[in-house]
């Protein structure tokens, strides 16, 4: 499996924060609660990592693509290691900031290194419970 196509890795110099005033883009605090958040003409929400073992951004992108529906980007910024990029992207995120130093070819072979999963994720269904081919 490569990179999903609907899954972007950025370099940390190559994201670009949004400007002043711009109301497509939204930084959400850890502690939001993203059934609450107004959604109206935001294109990109950007959820913040502030360690590796502060999970929960990954929560919070759930809920914004299963339970809110939304269809915007979603990306993680901070402490964005290569190992935490597949569960993003089975989580809602569509795009990631790699930590400073992180290499990006490094980062994409993450989605080398699994074929499938058992559970079941923001797009497909667990393992167990698709029909028999």
């Amino acid at each position: 499996m490569s990179i999903p196509n609907d899954f972007q890795i950025l370099a940390a110099g190559d994201h670009q924060p949004a400007g002043e005033g711009d109301r497509s883009v939204l930084l959400l605090a850890n502690d939001a609660d993203a059934l609450q958040v107004a959604l109206d003409g935001v294109a990109r929400i950007d959820l913040e990592f502030p360690a590796f073992t502060d999970g929960r951004a990954f929560s919070q992108a759930y809920l914004l693509r299963r339970r809110r529906g939304f269809k915007g980007d979603i990306r993680a910024l901070g402490d964005v290691l290569i190992d935490q990029l597949v569960q993003m992207h089975r989580t809602g995120f569509s795009s990631a900031v790699l930590k400073e130093g992180v290499d990006v070819a490094d980062a994409a072979r993450q989605f080398e290194r699994f074929a499938g999963f058992y559970q079941g994720d923001v797009e497909a269904k667990p393992h167990f419970d698709q029909a028999a081919a």
